[in-house]
């Protein structure tokens, strides 16, 4: 009986954060500078009289823009649902363990490298970024490991402080690297890691598309682990799991969703710490729903939060990271002082 309360209950919150979603994506596609009726949307996508106008605004502005948010949110808030779930700890997130800053850094030594290549970037540029990212999230996976551990299994409390001593580390560097860019670069660094997304093209979709289809299926298939990980150690290695294998793997994923997330869109924070929290209220304990919950409502968060971002402000546009964090700072600290109570 329980589990088809919870099978209802996932349907429905999957859903309507889909048609939230959505909802996102059309007000984001038919309104703006130039608005456009969902009637010419409709003969511009099928190909049925379309204008060059409507064209040039559908599918290399708007559309792409809308797709990577999607994208991100979703790969954000599946990240979030898995490193909450490996770690126990409720206000684990990619952003607080320093796995953004990381991813980051990198990224932007990378921009560094490639000098201002970013600015018109091909494919070559645009399908080595991931991979820097990645090897910055690696890199934090790697510290976390090496600091966070007491008698060699991870503490949720050392980790926390682990992470937010990597994230300023990283965020450290990043500025020092910036500060040695020439200016035209470092204005497109600063933008970008505020978490801004409306310079994606459709190029930038083919980046982070491979990493969320073969990354997300794992973490999915690993959702009976992390029922079993929200055990006490002794009772889940009882179980013939083996904690240091699966934690180590659920690690690498994460850090691979995280770093290619950071790549297209920057820093975009705290969709990980409230998607999970908000399924977790509303359909339950479960991964095998909590994870294609957490994807959906961090999908609606993203879409809605860079609508918001370029119209409440217009004409000037506010990247949906500070979007994101205005919702996601109080949150937080809400989170901190109910765990002060417990």
């Amino acid at each position: 009986m329980a589990k088809s309360v919870q099978a209802r209950r996932f349907r429905l919150v999957f859903f309507s954060a889909c048609a939230a979603a959505l909802c996102g994506m059309y007000v984001s596609l038919t309104n703006g500078t130039f608005d456009i009726s969902i009637a010419d949307i409709v003969r511009t996508l099928l190909r049925m009289d379309p204008s060059r106008e409507h064209d040039l605004v559908i599918f290399e502005f708007r559309l792409p823009r809308i797709l990577i948010g999607a994208l991100v949110g979703f790969a954000l808030g599946v990240a979030g649902a898995a490193l909450q779930g490996m770690t126990r700890n409720a206000l684990a997130d990619p952003g607080i363990l320093g796995i953004h800053a990381a991813a980051g850094a990198s990224v932007v030594l990378g921009m560094f490298l490639f000098h201002g290549t970013m600015r018109s970037p091909g494919w070559l540029t645009v399908m080595t970024m991931p991979m820097f990212g990645w090897v910055g999230g690696i890199a934090a996976v790697v510290l976390l490991y090496l600091f966070a551990r007491r008698h060699g299994e991870l503490e949720p409390q050392r980790l926390i402080l682990v992470g937010i001593a990597l994230g300023s580390g990283f965020s450290a560097l990043t500025l020092y690297i910036s500060l040695k860019m020439n200016p035209q670069d470092f204005e497109m660094a600063t933008v970008w890691l505020s978490g801004s997304i409306y310079s994606a093209t459709w190029k930038h979709v083919v980046t982070i598309l491979p990493w969320l289809l073969i990354l997300v299926p794992v973490i999915w298939r690993k959702a009976p682990i992390l029922d079993l990980l929200q055990l006490n150690e002794a009772s889940v290695k009882g179980l013939g799991v083996r904690t240091k294998r699966e934690r180590q793997i659920l690690l690498l994923c994460c850090a691979g969703l995280v770093s290619a997330c950071v790549t297209v869109s920057g820093s975009i924070g705290f969709v990980g710490l409230i998607a999970p929290h908000m399924a977790r209220r509303l359909i339950g304990i479960p991964y095998k729903y909590i994870v294609p919950a957490c994807g959906a409502i961090g999908m609606a968060l993203v879409v809605v939060g860079d609508f918001i971002g370029k119209t409440v402000f217009a004409p000037a546009q506010l990247p949906v990271g500070i979007v994101i964090s205005i919702i996601g700072v109080p949150y937080f600290i809400y989170l901190l002082y109910r765990s002060r109570r417990r």
